[in-house]
């Protein structure tokens, strides 16, 4: 058991730099009218990587046993990396001196200039900390706009982990589907959710291309995000006699179509400040990572209190889904934000 846990910190240690990563590629190098198709490839990777995992996971397990799953897995997490550091290489010596890393100096329509050289990647650790005690902390978290990020990111956590550890034994136990037929609707919010990444984020894209203002766009898009599931939910609850793949079929639209969030919540990090795009996110995904400790806890705490799937795992989602774009509909903004003067003024 140890070894099983500090196995699972290492993973999530890892993981938890990822997001933080990617935004930063997509802030400082992908124009605003491109960015919701960049956030929705690039975070749409979660769910195609989930189809692939669930299809592909019992057969390997069937004929190889279940460790060779962690080593095949571990061993292409490998080759991608090494795969991806040549062609980094590559791509930085036929480019060298285009790429600008740095502050931004300009609105949300164009790219940025900024004054951090190439080689500040090799930046010692020393120089890392001096970096760090620059970032405006404080101008971060007097902004409403970060706010609503942070309580989005949570709300919108809340109801994916929840709903991630406990449809399946919901399928199982409430809807009486057998373990394999829960498996294989277990891959039908991923599946939805890649159809409806790629007609949402073109929708987002088009709109601020046809001069639909950039705000305006991210909170018609989380909306949708988050009311969905919400009445989804809301009608899986209520006991209207339905069968149980209509209900399949209404947590697995609502789970879809809250896709829509990579073309509202996680695309505003960006629009705000190109500069600390991954330093926003990683303080709003912090705080959305603890759904998955809490609300997985808590859900499991209610059904065994209650035996009541409604009020254990939809009431709590519903409540955040609702509050969470409430929230959002008053306070989001896409609007650029120069943290470092705000923090210098105050």
């Amino acid at each position: 058991m140890p070894g099983l846990v500090l196995s699972r910190i290492l993973v999530g240690i890892g993981e938890g730099v990822s997001p933080s990563a990617a935004t930063d590629l997509i802030a400082r190098s992908i124009p605003l009218k491109e960015r919701s198709r960049a956030v929705a490839v690039v975070f749409g990777g979660l769910s195609f990587g989930s189809v692939l995992g669930l299809l592909f996971s019992p057969p390997i397990i069937q004929n190889l046993g279940w460790e060779s799953v962690f080593y095949i897995f571990g061993l292409l997490g490998i080759i991608w990396c090494i795969g991806f550091e040549s062609l980094k290489e590559r791509q930085l010596g036929d480019n060298e001196g285009l790429l600008n890393l740095g502050q931004s100096s300009t609105g949300s329509g164009g790219l940025v200039s900024s004054a951090v050289s190439l080689e500040s990647s090799d930046s010692s650790l020393e120089d890392l900390q001096n970096s760090l005690k620059d970032v405006p902390w404080g101008a971060f978290f007097k902004s409403k706009a970060v706010w609503a990020m942070i309580y989005a990111h949570f709300c919108g956590s809340w109801g994916h982990y929840t709903c991630l550890s406990w449809l399946p034994t919901f399928f199982s136990e409430e809807l009486n589907l057998n373990l394999t037929e829960a498996a294989w609707v277990s891959v039908l919010p991923p599946l939805g959710s890649m159809v409806i990444t790629s007609i949402a984020a073109p929708f987002a894209d088009n709109l601020i291309s046809n001069g639909v203002d950039t705000t305006k766009v991210r909170k018609i898009c989380q909306t949708i995000a988050f009311v969905s599931p919400a009445i989804f939910m809301i009608l899986s609850s209520v006991d209207l006699g339905l069968p149980p793949w209509e209900i399949v079929a209404f947590l697995t639209s609502g789970l879809a179509l809250s896709s829509f969030a990579f073309s509202g919540l996680y695309c505003t990090h960006q629009d705000i400040s190109r500069e600390y795009a991954s330093i926003l996110l990683g303080i709003t995904n912090t705080v959305g990572a603890v759904p998955g400790i809490v609300g997985v806890a808590l859900t499991g705490y209610l059904i065994d209190s209650t035996h009541s799937w409604s009020i254990s795992l939809f009431v709590p989602s519903i409540f955040f889904y609702l509050t969470g774009t409430a929230v959002w509909l008053a306070f989001a903004s896409s609007e650029p934000q120069d943290f470092s003067k705000s923090e210098s003024e105050s």
